[in-house]
């Protein structure tokens, strides 16, 4: 059966600059097996599958595969997702709002002109990490123990744990070796730099530690520390990417006590599939 599909470059600050996304804009009566398989398939970070709504809130529900897992919510395949589905003639229930059904919940979405943003689900884990764990991790990325200002759990689904460096520079110096577990590395850059802070996101594989080109659930939860414990303040901007040759930009903002993640969604490839 031919199924819609959409390409899209989110977080980019030009042409392919971004994470990619790949989108199945129909989803019915595929099993998780056929989804996984697809995924797996497309060999990108994440592909999605829009269905219909279970809940009468939704706009659509939403499934997020990896090659290897489905996660319950990820930030750069609900942004690419949102667009997409926008895209291809999708109808918010309310002006100007997207909602998303996930394994997380749902997601509400801004869509402007220019970009996407989504509201940045609650964290499941928030709390500092335990000594003996930043000692292992420091160890493993080949990080001086004295350029870490601080750590903090900020999972909102992918496990993430995140080590605060004391620059941008010791962030983009880093070279990752294996752990089991999901890693970010937050740094910030001096006024006159290219954005606020640089992140750089890793997740285990079987064998392999892997980096993301730009992690939308990371910066998410990153932000809700950063913000609450007055390391930062919004309006900021994060740039994620560099040491992989991307540019992703990842726009921060606060409304209502609420943090909001936003950056562009540019479809690239647009057609369909036979699944």
């Amino acid at each position: 059966m031919d199924r819609p599909f959409r390409q899209v470059d989110v977080f980019g600050s030009g042409p392919y600059s971004g994470n990619p996304v790949a989108v199945v804009l129909d989803g019915r009566g595929l099993s998780d097996e056929d989804m996984q398989r697809f995924a797996n398939w497309t060999n990108l970070s994440e592909t999605t599958f829009v269905l219909p709504a279970d809940d009468p809130e939704a706009d659509y529900r939403l499934r997020i595969f990896t090659p290897v897992a489905e996660l319950p919510f990820a930030g750069h395949p609900t942004l690419g997702s949102a667009q997409a589905w926008l895209g291809s003639g999708g109808s918010p229930r309310r002006p100007n709002v997207v909602v998303q059904e996930c394994g997380a919940g749902l997601v509400k979405l801004r869509p402007t002109a220019d970009r996407v943003a989504f509201e940045a689900p609650p964290m499941v884990r928030s709390a500092p990490v335990d000594e003996d764990l930043v000692e292992e991790l420091a160890a493993v990325f080949g990080i001086d123990h004295a350029a870490i200002a601080d750590s903090h759990w900020v999972d909102n689904g992918p496990g993430w744990v995140a080590l605060l460096l004391s620059s941008a520079d010791d962030v983009l110096a880093v070279r990752p070796g294996f752990v089991e577990r999901s890693v970010g590395l937050v740094g910030p850059y001096p006024p006159e730099g290219p954005a606020a802070i640089e992140v750089r996101a890793f997740f285990p594989t079987d064998d392999a530690m892997v980096e993301d080109p730009v992690t939308g659930s990371l910066n998410a939860s990153v932000a809700q520390w950063l913000l609450s414990s007055g390391r930062a303040t919004a309006p900021y901007v994060a740039s994620q990417g560099t040491v992989l040759g991307r540019a992703g930009r990842v726009f921060i903002e606060e409304h209502e006590g609420s943090v909001w993640v936003g950056g562009a969604a540019v479809t690239c490839v647009e057609g369909s599939v036979e699944l």
